[in-house]
């Protein structure tokens, strides 16, 4: 079972589940267009997930899923290994 993270959005999860699914690296307008929300509000969360170490920013538009993240999707940590410094 997934850790609840106080500051995740259902779209937060949705990012990770998208990249892991398709193992690619994408931009935040390519993850929006594929999980039906705007891509700017994409690219936030984008920004969020990766100062929490469950993205990684790949160049000036692309992100792809960390170890944290897949571990994160798998329900194989605890909320305190994910940062929160940043998010809030």
């Amino acid at each position: 079972m997934r850790p609840r993270i106080e500051w995740m959005t259902q779209a937060d999860e949705r990012v990770m589940e998208f990249l892991l699914e398709k193992d690619i690296i994408a931009s935040p307008s390519v993850i929006a267009a594929n999980i039906d929300y705007t891509g700017e509000y994409i690219s936030r969360r984008c920004r969020k997930l990766a100062n929490a170490g469950l993205l990684q920013r790949v160049d000036a538009t692309n992100y792809r899923l960390t170890d944290l993240g897949e571990r994160f999707l798998e329900g194989e940590i605890d909320a305190d290994e994910i940062s929160t410094e940043n998010c809030n």
